[in-house]
């Protein structure tokens, strides 16, 4: 193979077409690159795939019923606004209510505008939450396929022999993933709970509930000689990390 496929298809400019996130000028080069070398044809279209496929496990649900609230205050505002012109007709012919009928209105619009406002931060809060669910996606995407993630198989130690899980390293891209595929029976007042050291400190990355499924991956804080732990804790979770029960130590 050319030295300079290798080059191309060792960073993630094939990755970043498919989900559309190039630059005019890198999706001409993707093009002509795919168009003129029968290697990188055969890399894209294996790509294109695993995309798909890894779209259709990780799909993002609408939460129910939201197109019906949202409906719902959309109809409540055009009722409310007909209801406004109607009372200012009113109005018109009742001066001696005018004043009484003018703060009535205030109130009217004020509460229109509330709903409104409303309404925006649900859309805007749901628009966050899929920006963000399709970025870890996106970057799930990258660290599985790209050629410079390197892989570390975890097992517990003599408390929990039964743990096991991969970690994904892509020190290129500075992404961190971990898969636990299996964890050990704990009694119910119980749990594990993952860990990072982070500049010094221990961040809290969660109560493990159960094992994760093939695909299933977390995302850790990338660092230099990073290194992510977890352990047993109380049932619910506990603040500061109980040292003494480390079951699993991931260092990188």
């Amino acid at each position: 193979m050319k030295e300079k496929i290798r080059i191309f298809l060792d960073t993630d400019l094939l990755e970043k077409y498919l989900l559309g996130s190039t630059t005019d000028e890198d999706s001409f080069q993707v093009e002509r690159y795919i168009a003129m070398y029968p290697e990188v044809m055969a890399e894209y279209n294996e790509l294109q795939e695993n995309l798909e496929t890894f779209a259709k496990l990780h799909a993002i649900k609408t939460p129910e019923g939201l197109k019906e609230k949202i409906i719902a205050r959309i109809r409540g505002e055009k009722a409310g606004r007909k209801r406004f012109f109607q009372y200012a007709m009113a109005a018109s012919f009742a001066a001696c209510l005018f004043a009484a009928a003018s703060y009535f209105f205030y109130n009217q619009n004020q509460s229109l505008q509330e709903e409104n406002i409303m309404v925006t931060n649900q859309i805007e809060l749901l628009k966050q939450d899929m920006e963000a669910g399709l970025e870890d996606m996106r970057n799930q995407f990258i660290v599985l396929q790209n050629k410079n993630t390197k892989k570390y198989n975890v097992n517990g130690n003599k408390k929990a022999k039964e743990l096991k899980a991969v970690a994904y390293i892509n020190p290129v891209k500075k992404l961190s993933y971990i898969n636990v595929s299996k964890l050990p029976n704990l009694p119910e007042n119980q749990c594990f709970q993952m860990w990072a050291e982070v500049n010094g400190e221990m961040v809290n990355l969660g109560i493990i509930k159960e094992a994760q499924g093939q695909d299933k991956l977390t995302a850790l804080p990338y660092g230099e000689k990073a290194v992510s732990y977890i352990t047993i804790e109380p049932e619910g979770g506990n603040k500061t990390p109980t040292i003494e029960n480390t079951v699993a130590k991931i260092g990188y």
